[in-house]
Parts: C-alpha cells; sequence; structure tokens
C-alpha cells in the first residue's frame, strides 16, 4: 500500500509542472503585441509603403523638376544660374510651371495646399522629411516612380532620389498639393495654316505630238534670230577688161 500510494504522489508531483507549462505556452500564443511595438510596427509600414503613382495632371511640374537636375547646390539661391536649396528649388520650379508663389520656406510651404494620403501623391505634389529634428524641415518634389527631385545639400547637385531607401523613408513627413490641374497654363493650340495644293501637271496624252511642236517652236525662234550674212561683191580678177568696156 505504501509503495503503491508513493507511485501515484509522484506521478501526481510530476503532472503538476508539465501542466503549468502548456498553461503559459497556450497564453503565450493567445497573448497581443505590446503597444510599443505595435506603434513602431505601424509606423514603419507607413512611411516604407510605395506610393501607387496615380495621375493629377500636374506632369508638368515634374518635367521642370527634372530638367534642372544637375544644378549645383547653393543655400539660399533660387535660380538655375546662382544654384537651388531645397525651398528655393521647388518655389521656382512650381513659379515656372503652374505659375504658382509659394513661400520661401520648406516649413511655410508645409503648411500650404492638402495633405495628401500616401496613396494619393502623384507627380508634381511637394513631399516633406524631417532631416534637422523639425518637422518640414526638407522639400522636393515627387516625380513617380517612388522617386523624387531636391537639392540636397551643400557641395552637391540637385538630383534624383529613391524614396524607399532607408534614410528617406526613417525621415518622410508626409505630402501636400499645392497645385490644381486647373491652375496649370493651357499649351497654345497650333495653329491651322492651310495647305494651298501645288497645281497639277496635266498629263500629256500626245508626247510624240508634243514633241514636234517643240521643235518647230525652236526652229521658228531661230528663224526670227537669224542675221543674214552680208553680201560682199566678187573680186574682179580682170580689171583691165573691165576698163576696156566701160
Amino acid at each position: 500500500m505504501l509503495t503503491r500510494y508513493g507511485s501515484s504522489f509522484g506521478n501526481t508531483r510530476l503532472a503538476g509542472p508539465a501542466l503549468l507549462v502548456l498553461v503559459c505556452l497556450l497564453s503565450a500564443c493567445s497573448s497581443t503585441p505590446t503597444r510599443s511595438t505595435a506603434s513602431r510596427d505601424q509606423g514603419l509600414r507607413t512611411r516604407g509603403a510605395p506610393i501607387q503613382d496615380p495621375s493629377a495632371g500636374l506632369e508638368e511640374i515634374s518635367i521642370e523638376a527634372m530638367a534642372l537636375v544637375g544644378t549645383p547646390y547653393r543655400y539660399g539661391g533660387n535660380t538655375p544660374d546662382s544654384g537651388f536649396d531645397c525651398s528655393g528649388l521647388v518655389r521656382y520650379v512650381v513659379q515656372r510651371a503652374a505659375s504658382v508663389n509659394l513661400p520661401r520656406t520648406a516649413a511655410e510651404m508645409g503648411r500650404r495646399g492638402t495633405s495628401l494620403d500616401r496613396r494619393e501623391v502623384a507627380s508634381g505634389d511637394l513631399v516633406f522629411f524631417n532631416t534637422t529634428g523639425q518637422p518640414n524641415s526638407h522639400v522636393g518634389i515627387y516625380v513617380g516612380q517612388n522617386r523624387f527631385v531636391h537639392a540636397p545639400a551643400t557641395g552637391g547637385t540637385v538630383r534624383l532620389e529613391d524614396m524607399t531607401k532607408s534614410y528617406w523613408a526613417s525621415r518622410y513627413m508626409g505630402a501636400r498639393r499645392v497645385v490644381a490641374a486647373s491652375n496649370l497654363p493651357d499649351a497654345p493650340a497650333p495653329a491651322n495654316t492651310p495647305i494651298t495644293p501645288a497645281p497639277a501637271s496635266p498629263t500629256d496624252d500626245d508626247p510624240l505630238g508634243t514633241l514636234a511642236r517643240t521643235r518647230e517652236a525652236q526652229a521658228e525662234s531661230l528663224m526670227s534670230t537669224w542675221i543674214p550674212p552680208a553680201v560682199t561683191p566678187p573680186t574682179d580678177d580682170d580689171p583691165i577688161a573691165r576698163f576696156a568696156t566701160q
């Protein structure tokens, strides 16, 4: 009896820890991530999500920006001749392509226009980044394919950048549309100049007759311009005889 009781007691002692481990595993599988982890994952998904490139009819702005790639960077610069900083480039392009005046700083530009969800960003919209610890401290022009044109820093040039790179994806603040498609100047319609057709040459249905008439006309022309040579009197080879007959 003691032996059987001891064996039963031993099995009960082993079953207790096993049951505790099983309960812990089940509770771990059903638990949710902590708030900090969920927040971090959501932020990465928002910043790194690719843009789907809808069309807003603002391609003229992105084309104008692409044409300035390679222009030297200069702090405070706002023309191609003097160079550009980030906001100077954006202000110049939008003014030139859409005749819209923007503020001079990136932070002020970040308060203009309409805020866009990432899936709404289209070519010609402005994209903002936090590069100095301040919101909207850097600005560029989105040109499609998850790329933007901007003037990066001293010693560099205006260049095309990939927004999916970790540096830019982690600093992306948002996008704004500061120009409506209706504000873009209409391209002048091509002038419809009437084209006067050249007169058609008549078809000659009697080439032999035409050749004969041409030859006759040439002959008449030659006869009308022909001058007969002057008549030279013959030389008298017997002057004594001519004197005797007079």
